[in-house]
């Protein structure tokens, strides 16, 4: 029996997939490219090493998509055939991975949560916790976990950082800025290359308007993240919020460019960021000539590709901001078929949330902006459920405000923006 670098009993006949499975976990929690290299030579030195094969199974699953199913079911198949030798808390991993494979999410993170509790350095559990709760809209649950990890653990821990940074991303979407700050640049301190400490800082400036603050925080050459997976590019889509709240829309469209357009990969995150992107453009009147094409053309390939409530919605964004209306209804017609089916935690979504919010999108689209007012006024106190942070969800704010400006109904618009001002206040620097 082995321990893994943060003291833990793991089991395995080999130090050096042990030693590999440590650098993927480091690489996992920094966003870089290498993960999944460590992860391979992990399972090259143990083919049947179980850590390595959970690891293997939620790298995949972190894709986003249902394209990596089978993938994953391999991975889970032969981790489980040696769960009767593993360690209890390595026989959670193994079961956390089959409930998030056949969408339990919940589940899953209940299993996580046990885990954290007996072992709470184990960071993997601690981020992918954080990372489905962040889907999930469990803002509480953002803050809360980490919260018990940081009181039981201190800076003497390796990675402790990598927490702290996730409880103040915790403290920030529970609306306490104040502590999400200071402990977010603590956790920078303490580790300049963890990019989602540097995300909760980040977003605590967008919260509070402090605009100016947040393009030098986010001040990057355009290489320096160059080693780092998809997430670094949505650091660039902060960044390019930032720019565009100060009026420079030649330096949004700049970024959008070199940083956040989508590529022929198509990772989920990167239609988010794109497509939101663009529809804050377009509600400025801003045109962003050809640009929606390319996400349109993505969000078609996924069409019943349902995995995120989230990114579903962000599809529909893609297919009406390129108006494919056509196609947009298509994947209406494919989100009801999911919902109906259900059978997961992500078809419940879509059926209470994710579909009507589908069709106020195409209404916008149809402008039918009656409709859309009547369907989004209805569920904004709702869409926390949805997933994503207020950051990311403020787009669907907006086009109900632009909603009811363009249906004539001056009192809700004025009220509407005097509730987001007051919530989102201009810094007057």
């Amino acid at each position: 029996m082995y321990h893994d670098g943060v003291g833990l009993e793991i089991t395995s006949q080999s130090s050096e997939a042990v030693s590999a499975y440590d650098q993927a976990v480091v690489s996992l929690l920094e966003y870089r490219l290498d993960a999944g290299q460590h992860a391979k030579r992990a399972l090259e030195a143990q083919p049947d090493f179980p850590m390595g094969l959970c690891f293997r199974g939620y790298a995949l699953m972190q894709l986003g998509t249902n394209q990596v199913s089978a993938k994953v079911e391999k991975s889970l198949q032969q981790a489980a055939a040696m769960a009767p030798q593993c360690t209890p808390r390595e026989q959670h991993h193994i079961k956390a991975l089959e409930y998030w494979l056949n969408g339990h999410v919940r589940a899953a993170c209940r299993e996580w949560e046990q885990i954290l509790v007996t072992s709470p350095a184990d960071l993997l559990a601690l981020r992918l916790h954080h990372f489905m709760s962040f889907w999930q809209g469990h803002h509480s649950r953002l803050r809360d976990i980490p919260a018990a990890v940081v009181g039981r653990l201190d800076e003497s821990t390796p990675g402790y950082g990598f927490a702290l940074g996730m409880f103040a991303f915790g403290l920030e979407e529970c609306g306490d800025y104040v502590r999400g700050e200071e402990l977010g640049k603590r956790a920078v301190e303490l580790n300049r290359d963890d990019l989602w400490a540097i995300h909760a800082v980040a977003h605590v400036l967008e919260m509070q308007s402090r605009q100016h603050e947040g393009t030098q925080w986010l001040n990057q050459s355009d290489d320096y993240w160059t080693d780092r997976n998809p997430f670094r590019d949505h650091l660039w889509w902060h960044t390019a919020l930032f720019w565009l709240e100060l009026g420079d829309i030649e330096r949004v469209l700049q970024h959008y460019d070199r940083h956040i357009r989508v590529d022929e990969g198509g990772f989920y995150l990167d239609l988010q960021n794109a497509a939101s992107l663009l529809m804050r453009l377009e509600l400025l009147n801003i045109d962003v000539g050809e640009r929606w094409a390319e996400v349109a053309d993505l969000a078609q390939t996924r069409i019943d590709d349902h995995h995120l409530p989230f990114t579903d919605v962000h599809f529909m964004l893609a297919l009406t901001g390129a108006g494919r209306l056509p196609e947009a209804r298509s994947f209406i017609s494919s989100l009801e078929v999911f919902a109906k089916k259900g059978g997961n935690d992500a078809a419940q979504v879509t059926a209470s949330i994710g579909l009507s919010v589908s069709r106020a999108l195409l209404a916008f689209a149809e402008e039918s902006y009656a409709a859309v007012v009547d369907s989004l006024l209805e569920l904004r106190h709702e869409m926390t459920a949805l997933g994503g942070s207020h950051a990311q969800q403020d787009i669907f704010t907006q086009i109900l405000i632009e909603a009811a400006r363009r249906d004539g109904r001056t009192a809700l618009t004025n009220n509407l923006l005097a509730q987001r001002d007051v919530l989102r206040p201009h810094n007057k620097d």
